[in-house]
């Protein structure tokens, strides 16, 4: 089993290029792109900002190349990518054929997309059928992934689109396509309040449950936090995904955990995300 990570929380210490040869180094196989400083969303304003990252200039697909070519150069290949976000906002959503062309430029062959938490499973669809023609140009399936909100007078999350087993899967047969797929969250799967488990997500989403975020939290919060250092199960985690003998690579979305280091703290960093998704990986494989 191959283990990957997101380059976004090590790039917004050393930048992408560092960050891609830094996981290579720390062990990793793959990359996963994150593409969040292609289109900034200011969560307070809830507005675009404007960025002068090359994501967002005329030349995104050289420096998707560049990556692409620092990751082979250190043996390391782009397994998926992460577009920007919100769904829900017309902006953000204008990027997303940006973010697949970029996926497949990378080398990656899934991009994950996140629904509009508000949205019914058909809503959803129409924006995947929009995109889905021109991902299948690039060779880049498209991964919806399972979404949480938040409950202030309960203080936990609650429904949104994809956060249940039953959710989910009426999201891909909403959409009922090849190139359309699963991307389990494993960290908002085990939040209070809306997921059903990561466990019976994985059995419900079966053979198209092709790309995972995985991450720890205490069962709450969405904290983001390295494997195996808060309170998910994560053999029992490993022992389902084998029962659907999952084909996918181990994907890292421990984005808090390198929150506060310094450069020169990012290789250690990275080297211990890298020992977690092996711990997890190795489980996997002794099933």
């Amino acid at each position: 089993m191959k283990i990957s990570t997101e380059i976004g929380s090590a790039a917004a210490i050393i930048g992408e290029e560092k960050a891609v040869e830094s996981i290579a180094r720390a062990g990793f196989d793959a990359w996963d792109f994150s593409m969040f400083a292609m289109c900034e969303y200011d969560w307070g304003t809830q507005a675009v900002l404007k960025t002068n990252h090359p994501l967002a200039s005329d030349h995104y697909l050289a420096f998707a190349r560049r990556l692409k070519r620092i990751g082979e150069d250190n043996g390391i290949v782009c397994n998926q990518s992460h577009a920007p976000f919100p769904s829900y906002c017309p902006e953000v959503r204008s990027y997303l054929k940006r973010a697949i062309e970029c996926t497949a430029e990378a080398g990656g062959k899934i991009c994950i997309i996140h629904p509009d938490n508000n949205k019914t499973a058909s809503e959803n669809a129409e924006i995947y059928r929009e995109l889905l023609p021109f991902a299948k140009e690039c060779g880049v399936k498209i991964a919806t992934e399972n979404m949480w909100n938040w409950d202030d007078e309960k203080q936990q999350s609650c429904f949104a689109a994809c956060a249940t087993s039953e959710s989910f899967v009426e999201h891909l047969d909403a959409v009922n396509d090849e190139f359309f797929v699963a991307c389990l969250d494993i960290g908002h799967a085990e939040m209070r309040g809306s997921g059903s488990g990561a466990v019976n997500m994985i059995h419900s989403l079966g053979e198209r449950l092709q790309a995972l975020h995985i991450h720890d939290n205490d069962q709450w919060h969405d904290s983001h936090q390295i494997p195996f250092s808060m309170s998910i199960p994560f053999h029992d985690v490993a022992k389902a995904l084998k029962d659907i003998n999952y084909q996918g690579y181990f994907t890292l979305e421990a984005d808090q955990f390198l929150e506060g280091c310094s450069a020169d703290q990012v290789p250690e960093g990275l080297r211990k995300l890298a020992e977690a998704d092996r711990k997890l990986a190795d489980l996997f494989e002794k099933q």
